[in-house]
């Protein structure tokens, strides 16, 4: 039995293996540019990991027959932002607001999540001004969620436990190809499916709600990603750990390797799911850029100290 077990466990670290290097590197080049790695092994000292959600759609399944949908990845915006402090028994993440109010440098005043679709530098521009908000000067790696395959990796491990609102959510596409969703949910704990968690981590308008904003989606994207690690060591996650194994690389893009993604996935079970923590910044109005979130920077100074040293 113990045998089996071992080869169920190496068969799926070999597919784990030719999927991440099939996938690796598969990021923009100014993007890359702005990535510091280092050698030291993430189990053992901590490392920063920059998260973007890009707010483009898949041409094809889930998500893909939204009316008004951007399909290019080089025009999308980043409609999350998260920085991952992960290694060395640490987990902690930060979440910034889309609507932040930053300077991209050569454009001027602008949201954070439009930097990304400046031209071929954008990517790097989007790493650059995160860099400049939060004082941090180096970023080790960068991954991009793949929302194609965000749904399937879920679905392998059987889904997530996450507790939420009540939750109001709907749209004018189907769950599938087009037409027509809803996301209905009492108040309490639930397990959802991959693309139920995909709705609710897209949401940003909760008629149950209308207080729900971006802060609240931002702090729900931290449940979801925790939800996520929890669930790899479930008894689902491990019957059906070779898909699992072979989707992961899969829905992200990522400068890593097998090596680094191993040692993430790893970290992330050691280092557990502490609170979230968030930028909560003023609302205004800006005759240029729209609604924004100014940042205080004592504010910002604050949250970052927490999320490098707890």
């Amino acid at each position: 039995m113990i045998g089996l077990f071992v080869l169920w466990f190496v068969f799926s670290g070999v597919l784990f293996v030719i999927s991440a290097e099939q996938h690796s590197g598969d990021i923009p080049a100014s993007a890359q540019a702005q990535l510091s790695s280092t050698l030291t092994p993430m189990l053992f000292s901590p490392q920063t990991i920059l998260i973007l959600g890009l707010d483009n759609r898949p041409r094809r399944g889930a998500g893909s027959k939204e009316p008004g949908s951007n399909f290019s990845e080089a025009d999308a915006n980043t409609d999350s932002i998260m920085l991952w402090r992960i290694g060395g028994g640490v987990s902690r993440k930060l979440s910034i607001p889309r609507d932040t109010l930053v300077n991209i440098p050569g454009y001027g005043p602008s949201k954070i999540n439009a930097a990304w679709s400046r031209g071929t530098a954008g990517p790097g521009l989007a790493i650059q001004v995160i860099k400049q908000l939060t004082g941090i000067p180096t970023i080790n790696h960068l991954i991009v969620v793949d929302l194609a395959n965000f749904t399937k990796f879920i679905n392998d491990i059987g889904g997530i436990t996450v507790k939420t609102p009540r939750i109001c959510a709907e749209n004018s596409e189907d769950s599938h190809e087009g037409g027509y969703f809803k996301l209905n949910l009492s108040a309490g704990v639930h397990t959802l499916t991959g693309h139920q968690a995909l709705i609710l981590a897209r949401m940003r308008q909760n008629a149950c709600d209308p207080a729900y904003d971006d802060i609240n989606r931002e702090a729900m994207q931290q449940k979801i990603v925790n939800a996520m690690t929890s669930q790899i060591i479930s008894v689902h996650a491990f019957t059906h750990l070779p898909w699992a194994a072979w989707d992961a690389p899969g829905a992200l893009q990522t400068d890593m390797g097998p090596y680094d993604l191993m040692q993430m996935f790893l970290s992330a079970e050691i280092g557990g799911s502490p609170p979230p923590l968030l930028l909560k910044e003023t609302g205004e109005e800006d005759g240029y850029v729209g609604d924004v979130l100014v940042p205080n920077p004592a504010n910002v100074r604050a949250q970052v100290n927490k999320l490098l040293n707890g």
